[in-house]
């Protein structure tokens, strides 16, 4: 199919893209990698009146270290951020997550941001976010706000992102001392969407699991140091408490065996690896 008409806005600054957007409202969409957009475009998904192109706008093309976080600009590709020679020691989990995010040649083109703007339930950054509690920039022509990944995320593929708003970076927080991480997937195909995915962050005698591709968002849960029996039965309780349904890809208990096992290994990896 062929999308429907619409206007093509390519911008150049922020402000300009903010203008458009305070315009149009709802009838505006944001494009960046455009690996979600363009098929939604294509299969008459979306039909938005005027799509505004963010690509051109340098500040965002940005990565930056600051003093407790990774700051990364809505037109910073997957690949850019999986390439930073900095991002392994500066934040690991994130790290050992984008190699699973679809394939090398969707890396290349898709952004980081816009991979949390779609929000799907099943996608590798929206949930290594919400696991480091990380921090979703959010801009619009009269103001800036920041939004806890916690409460970014409200629904399947819906955001606290309001009409006249774009993600314009977000805040990836640093490895602190004493952390571990451990990132587990399952789907059927590498690349393919996942069926389970976990994220675990461990320090001290806490741990805090992610959970993706379950609910209809990712869900996470901060633990106490528990073991054996214990770290089995919380496990159980977070598989049921996240409501899997059936699907074509798997069953819903099938889905609850996963989060079980891989949450559990992900959780040990993740101990063994407190620095």
């Amino acid at each position: 199919m062929k999308p429907a008409r619409f206007d093509y806005v390519r911008a150049d600054t922020l402000a300009e893209a903010h203008a458009v957007l305070a315009a149009e409202g709802e009838n505006a969409r944001v494009i960046a990698g455009g690996q979600t957009l363009v098929p939604m475009l294509s299969m008459r998904l979306a039909r938005p009146k005027v799509v505004i192109d963010i690509m051109h706008i340098a500040p965002l093309a940005k990565i930056a270290e600051e003093k407790d976080a990774i700051r990364v600009g809505a037109a910073v590709r997957q690949a850019e951020l999986l390439e930073w020679p900095a991002l392994a020691e500066r934040q690991p989990l994130m790290a050992m997550a984008l190699p699973w995010v679809g394939h090398a040649q969707t890396r290349s083109r898709g952004t980081v941001c816009g991979s949390v703007a779609h929000a799907d339930p099943s996608a590798e950054i929206p949930l290594v976010l919400l696991a480091l509690k990380g921090e979703i920039e959010l801009s619009s022509r009269r103001h800036k706000r920041r939004v806890a990944a916690e409460e970014f995320f409200t629904g399947l593929m819906s955001t606290a992102c309001a009409e006249n708003e774009l993600i314009d970076s977000i805040l990836i927080p640093s490895r602190r001392v004493g952390e571990g991480f451990a990132f587990r997937e399952f789907g059927r195909r590498h690349g393919d969407f996942a069926i389970v995915a976990c994220a675990a962050v461990a320090k001290g005698n806490s741990v805090r699991l992610g959970v993706g591709g379950v609910a209809d968002r990712p869900v996470a849960r901060d633990l106490l140091d528990l073991d054996g029996s214990a770290l089995d039965d919380a496990l159980d309780t977070l598989a049921w408490d996240l409501e899997a349904r059936d699907d074509l890809h798997a069953s819903a208990s099938y889905r609850r065996a996963l989060v079980r096992r891989l949450g559990k290994e992900t959780i040990e990896e993740a101990r063994r690896c407190r620095a």
